[in-house]
């Protein structure tokens, strides 16, 4: 088994036994894109949704299958996920593209090249990312939230999962706490699972400050709702729409 193959197993064993609340992050993101639905005019043409950091579409590929959709973009710095995310979603009704790429590249508008099904779309109608932004470093956050706030539609819908640090909370003090709450709680993971999970998160995890993130983002254009809290004052989702 190869390193990736390794990490891989980690990260859906923690999903499987949904050690991250997926399940209930998967429910909460289909109640916000079903209201933002219910709410557009009847004339409306069918959205289009991008979803950076798209994985495997494991949990999100039930709801992406039932959107009226007029197209879909999956884009993730691991292409040998895509073609996992491909099968999981399945026959559609509208187009879809497949991105390897960095999500603040994707605000940037340097991915714009799109695939043999056709270029992807300049702008979009939903935005969504999932447990993918936290890698960012606060400037680079900052970045990408004013570059993405260019790329939306009028009207469209950013949905923001991810983990969060408390209000002045140290980044130091989140690594300590969550390594804690793995060693602790997550005894659905082998040992080696479990170490994998936690040099990740010391490796890569920048999670923001949760009340910092939200001021920078109204800075930067957005209105900022959080629609769901996990239960470990870590895992949220915010639903931000252009100001």
């Amino acid at each position: 088994m190869d390193f990736f193959e390794r990490q891989w197993s980690s990260y859906r064993a923690v999903v499987e036994h949904d050690l991250m609340e997926h399940r209930a992050v998967a429910n909460a993101t289909a109640t916000a894109i079903d209201a933002w639905l219910a709410a557009r005019p009847a004339d409306a043409s069918a959205p289009r949704l991008v979803d950076l950091g798209c994985g495997d579409l494991a949990l999100l590929a039930p709801l992406l299958q039932r959107l009226p959709l007029g197209a879909y973009t999956g884009l993730d710095q691991a292409a040998v996920v895509l073609p996992m995310a491909q099968q999981a979603l399945g026959s559609v009704a509208y187009t879809t593209h497949w991105l390897e790429g960095d999500l603040l590249a994707w605000a940037r508008g340097d991915l714009d090249g799109g695939t043999a099904a056709g270029a992807a779309p300049a702008t979009t109608d939903i935005l969504h990312s999932a447990f993918a932004i936290h890698h960012l470093d606060d400037p680079a956050k900052l970045t990408f939230l004013q570059a993405a706030r260019k790329r939306m539609s009028p009207g469209g819908l950013f949905v923001w999962v991810d983990v969060f640090r408390e209000p002045g909370e140290s980044r130091e003090a989140y690594v300590a706490r969550y390594t804690q709450r793995i060693q602790q709680g997550w005894p659905q993971l082998t040992t080696e699972q479990q170490e994998h999970v936690i040099s990740h998160l010391r490796g890569f995890d920048i999670p923001a400050d949760r009340a910092a993130i939200a001021a920078a983002a109204e800075a930067a254009g957005w209105r900022w709702h959080w629609a769901w809290q996990g239960t470990h004052q870590a895992e949220a989702m915010a639903v931000l729409q252009a100001a």
